[in-house]
């Protein structure tokens, strides 16, 4: 009889300690204090950092080599052009507000690795510092980008590899004065689909 009693208690306390995890795993819900990624998109190749900055906030900073199309005109032969595309190298900065890892968590869904919708600002500096492919001569501007851009990152049957999807529209600078780029800026879109990778 002791014994049965005895083993309902402790079932009575496991269920208790269950229950109360449950019930406060979406409050303690927060992004990861430190992730390392390589990713690769539809056009380019990136590593990044996000460091958690609060619960729901992280710092991504941002190397990556973005690819630019070109077509060049020979004016000495009317009618002849080339076309290709070029990697530029681009940094990045980005503040993320991971909005919706609590609701998340609160629904038993995977938030490892920051897999969570996110709003963002991203700063984006692409410089003409080198190339990789195309003609000798061509040019691509200093340029930096604000893109106020809405996002959803998950991670891949809840493992390392992950998938990124954004989205957003603002305001871009050229920075050349000695081109006829200054003091000129135009409003761009930035649109990324990437597939990576997540090291801890």
């Amino acid at each position: 009889m002791i014994k049965n009693h005895i083993l309902l208690v402790l079932l009575f306390c496991f269920a208790t300690a269950n229950a109360q995890n449950t019930s406060t795993a979406p409050a303690l819900a927060s992004v990861e204090k430190s992730l390392f990624n390589v990713q690769v998109g539809a056009i380019g190749f990136y590593v990044s950092n996000e460091a958690r900055i609060s619960n729901r906030w992280a710092l991504r900073t941002e190397l990556g080599l973005d690819m630019w199309f070109y077509e060049t005109y020979n004016w000495n032969s009317y009618g002849d052009s080339k076309k290709g595309a070029i990697l530029a190298p681009s940094i990045g900065l980005e503040p993320r507000w991971y909005y919706n890892l609590k609701k998340r968590a609160g629904k038993g869904k995977n938030i490892e690795n920051n897999s969570a919708s996110f709003v963002t600002l991203a700063i984006k500096y692409y410089s003409d510092a080198f190339k990789i492919g195309g003609p000798d001569g061509l040019y691509i501007p200093n340029q930096v980008s604000f893109v106020p851009k809405w996002g959803i990152r998950r991670a891949i049957a809840k493992s390392n590899f992950n998938y990124e999807l954004g989205i957003g529209i603002g305001p871009i600078w050229y920075l050349d004065k000695t081109r006829n780029y200054k003091d000129q800026y135009d409003i761009t879109a930035d649109v990324h689909i990437r597939l990576g990778y997540t090291f801890k």
